[in-house]
């Protein structure tokens, strides 16, 4: 069992830069991909990011890439999302997911552990 905490969402304005934390325990952190997702008011979850397990490998949603960085520390068991030029449409309750292996995925199905999220809302 991996449980996932994440932290750092919050109000920012259109343009400004927010940095989210996603804390884990239980299995050895370094065993597994971390990815980053996202759900809108009536919309479906979509991926945003994602880190393999030993952080040589990443992905991006292309409506992020540029702006979003992925990250791990896995000696602090901590994977992170930094969010610069924040854009309204990106307004969402962001989760954290732990995938089964080391591997990249862009697809939810892939990843058995997920946090509750933490909501972003950026102001125009």
């Amino acid at each position: 069992q991996v449980q996932l905490v994440e932290s750092g969402g919050g109000l920012v304005q259109a343009g400004g830069s927010l940095r989210l934390s996603c804390a884990a325990s239980g299995r050895t952190f370094s065993s597994h991909a971390m990815g980053w997702f996202r759900q809108a008011p009536g919309k479906e979850r979509e991926f945003v990011a994602a880190i393999s397990g030993s952080g040589a490998s990443t992905s991006y949603a292309d409506s992020v890439k540029g702006r979003f960085t992925i990250s791990r520390n896995n000696a602090k068991d901590t994977v992170y999302l930094q969010m610069n030029n924040l854009k309204p449409e990106d307004t969402a309750v962001y989760y954290c997911a732990a995938d089964g292996n080391v591997h990249v995925s862009r697809d939810a199905a892939a990843y058995d552990y997920w946090g509750r999220g933490t909501q972003v809302t950026v102001s125009s």
